[in-house]
């Protein structure tokens, strides 16, 4: 087929009915011809944006589907093949359809197999792999397998064979799985073992010594993948590890751990590497990971070994204390110059073991900005905050008594160390009201706490300081700390009155600074009423309307406008995580009004067919509704189904705790059993760590409601 006979029809097609990323799809001749053209550069640019298009960081379009058989046509026609394979193979594997019934695309490629299947015979490796990759993605499969068979027998390629053996898995797992089987024995090429190993992973069966000695023998098996597009993102050996420990049970789990005590003591850096990455993924999944540290610890042989290690012990937390020494030789290195490396591996100590973080902290204070936002990030049991060395205050006042050398993040980080020490941190006040001339509003309120606790003549310098910080600076939070340590409401009422006109983020924050000052407040009523949104509100308007209607409720008792707007916001927030956001706002001011709210009850039952709002709306319905023990039974099975469906588990452990432990069923103990003492994790993913630290302190609160329950638990129904 020639190139004038594969874009035949292109400028009669009705593109202007079709859509794509970035709107219509009327630009996609123009594409297409430039790349079929002859101008390599030009070529390259069409394939750049045809991506983008049609392919939309994994998204498919109506105008996807229409620019299939022009696509097939041209790789049939030999043009750019391996390149137009791999963007079908693409299209027709992606599950994020816009504007399209499912499996659209996917169809489209099955019409187009006759063009396509004779490519598992090209010449070229390249091609005849993505050819596997590109058909078994087809749906209906139709005479797929019956081809990747015929040409598995063939084929003497070793990437290109494992190349079809992922195909026929796509295809057809079961009968996969079976030819996988015969090539497991180490006289088969790498690629093909690794890819057997996997297929047989994806189908569930069952896993054997023989699947453990492969995999360890392909080990390093990054390189294997390499330029496999297929595959492109995959860690063999970290997925393997997943599946096992998602597979659960005992034997499952010790045979993920013994592959990765194997792969951590290998001589190769490389392997170790690998290893690495996947026992951090293992940390994710497993609570029983801490039995990984000794490995960890023992694969940390060298500066780089240590840097790569110290992430994953840092995720572990205090489970990783026993290689807290091989952190701590790095870490305290060359206290007094920047060091990227010594940072970082501070910055998992910190969480690690924060008693021997501290000192080495205060040693290279300023120096270490990882380490000391790890150190304010300490906020999980058993720590609940980073621990108080006289050292670490020396090196904190030293910083302070020079202000002008910090900026804004680290004066915040700074006081809020100070602020976790409490008392303990008294000694800061003259440093701090020297700072508090450059960083009012990171200052202002540690000041007036430790103020607070402090002489007459403290208390009164204090004052005096926050009222000139107050007259500069017309943050809430200067004026609320002048607030706190004096009493006077004066200023901060001007501050809250002069931002609730500031737009909708300024409005909630002075919300809630007026709703702190209960009827002290009244003279902001009819500010506070006159910053409510009207139609057409947007999300932010949504969230100042929440905080507001709290105010007006603390402040003047006016439950029926707080009931008004709460319910308009719960009737307008958007899908999506910060419309999910906004609703459980809301749903929680509601809670606060208690039963003055119960005609948001029908509001908040149908949030319970949303798992992700069930937490939140259980929690309101309690406090609004006031339900009897049955009820709160028929709520607490409603939050643990929710969380088993994805709804946030420390939401729904206060949820529980709300709804009390004596309405639980022998049944609900179970399932909250599962979540305090099961292997499985259940928050996986997080920032820096807090995955797994979130996860610790869902199992402390999940035992403690289990500890309150009564020796007469609710029948079970």
């Amino acid at each position: 087929m020639d190139l004038e006979h594969a874009l035949a029809g292109l400028d009669s097609h009705p593109w202007s009915e079709a859509s794509h990323a970035y709107g219509g799809a009327e630009d996609l001749p123009a594409l297409l011809r430039d790349f079929a053209g002859a101008d390599e550069e030009r070529s390259d640019e069409a394939l750049h944006e045809l991506y983008g298009s049609l392919l939309h960081q994994g998204t498919v379009f109506t105008a996807s589907v229409e620019a299939v058989p022009f696509l097939a046509r041209l790789a049939a026609a030999g043009h750019r093949t391996a390149d137009v394979l791999a963007l079908l193979a693409g299209m027709a594997g992606s599950t994020d359809e816009h504007g399209l019934e499912p499996g659209a695309v996917a169809a489209a490629v099955a019409g187009r197999l006759p063009l396509l299947l004779p490519l598992l015979d090209a010449p070229e490796a390249q091609v005849r792999g993505r050819a596997a990759w590109a058909v078994s993605r087809a749906r209906p499969a139709g005479p797929v397998l019956p081809a990747l068979r015929a040409r598995w027998d063939v084929e003497a390629d070793p990437r290109v064979r494992a190349e079809l053996l992922a195909a026929m898995d796509r295809t057809d797992a079961p009968a996969a799985a079976a030819t996988a089987a015969s090539v497991l024995d180490p006289g088969h090429p790498a690629e093909l073992r690794l890819q057997a190993v996997l297929v047989r992973l994806h189908a569930g069966l069952p896993w054997t010594e023989e699947q453990q000695a492969a995999l360890l023998s392909v080990l390093p098996a990054d390189p294997l993948v390499a330029g496999r597009r297929d595959l492109t993102g995959r860690q063999p050996l970290a997925d393997a590890v997943e599946a096992l420990l998602d597979r659960g049970g005992a034997a499952h789990r010790e045979a993920a751990f013994a592959l990765l005590d194997t792969a951590l003591g290998d001589g190769r850096a490389e392997v170790r590497a690998e290893a690495v990455g996947a026992a951090d993924r293992a940390c994710t999944r497993s609570r029983s990971a801490g039995r990984l540290v000794p490995a960890l610890a023992a694969a940390a042989v060298d500066e780089e070994a240590v840097l790569a290690v110290a992430p994953v012990l840092g995720r572990l937390g205090s489970a990783a204390a026993p290689a807290a020494p091989v952190l701590a030789a790095v870490a305290g290195r060359r206290p007094d110059e920047e060091d990227d490396v010594a940072d970082r591996v501070l910055a998992a100590l910190v969480r690690v073991d924060p008693a021997l973080a501290a000192p080495l902290l205060a040693r290279s204070l300023g120096r270490r900005p990882r380490a000391l936002g790890a150190a304010v990030g300490v906020v999980a049991p058993p720590v609940p905050a980073f621990p108080f060395h006289p050292d670490l205050l020396d090196a904190v006042r030293d910083r302070f008594a020079r202000p002008r050398s910090l900026d804004g993040k680290e004066a915040w980080q700074l006081a809020a160390l100070l602020t976790g020490w409490g008392a303990r941190a008294a000694d800061a006040l003259p440093e701090l009201l020297l700072a508090l001339r450059h960083h009012q509003r990171q200052t202002a309120p540690v000041v007036a706490a430790l103020a607070a606790a402090g002489a007459p003549e403290e208390r009164t310098r204090a004052a005096e300081a926050l009222r000139t910080a107050a007259a500069e600076d017309e943050a809430l939070s200067v004026a609320t700390a002048l607030h706190e340590l004096t009493g006077d409401d004066g200023v901060l009422l001007e501050r809250i009155a002069q931002q609730l006109s500031d737009g909708a983020h300024a409005a909630a924050r002075a919300a809630q600074a007026a709703g702190g000052l209960g009827s002290r407040a009244s003279s902001l009523v009819p500010l506070l009423r006159a910053a409510l949104s009207g139609p057409g509100a947007l999300l932010p308007d949504l969230e100042a309307d929440t905080a507001l209607a709290g105010a007006l409720w603390r402040i003047a008792g006016d439950a029926a406008t707080a009931v008004a707007v709460l319910d308009a916001v719960l009737a307008r927030a958007p899908e999506g995580p910060w419309g999910h956001w906004c609703a459980v706002r809301a749903v929680r001011a509601a809670a606060v009004l208690g039963p003055a709210a119960g005609s948001l009850t029908p509001r908040l039952e149908a949030l319970l067919g949303d798992a992700q709002r069930v937490p939140a709306a259980a929690l309101a319905l309690v406090a609004v509704a006031r339900p009897d023990a049955a009820g709160r039974t028929v709520l607490a099975g409603a939050v643990l189904d929710a969380v088993e469906r994805g709804a946030d588990p420390l939401e729904a452990c206060e949820a529980l705790e709300a709804l009390g432990a004596a309405v639980l069923t022998p049944g609900q103990r179970e399932r909250l059993a599962v979540l305090a003492e099961g292997d499985a994790r259940v928050f996986r993913a997080g920032v820096e760590g807090r995955g797994v630290q979130d996860d610790e302190l869902l199992r402390v609160r999940a035992r403690a409601l289990l500890a309150a329950v009564p020796n007469d638990p609710a029948p079970a129904g």
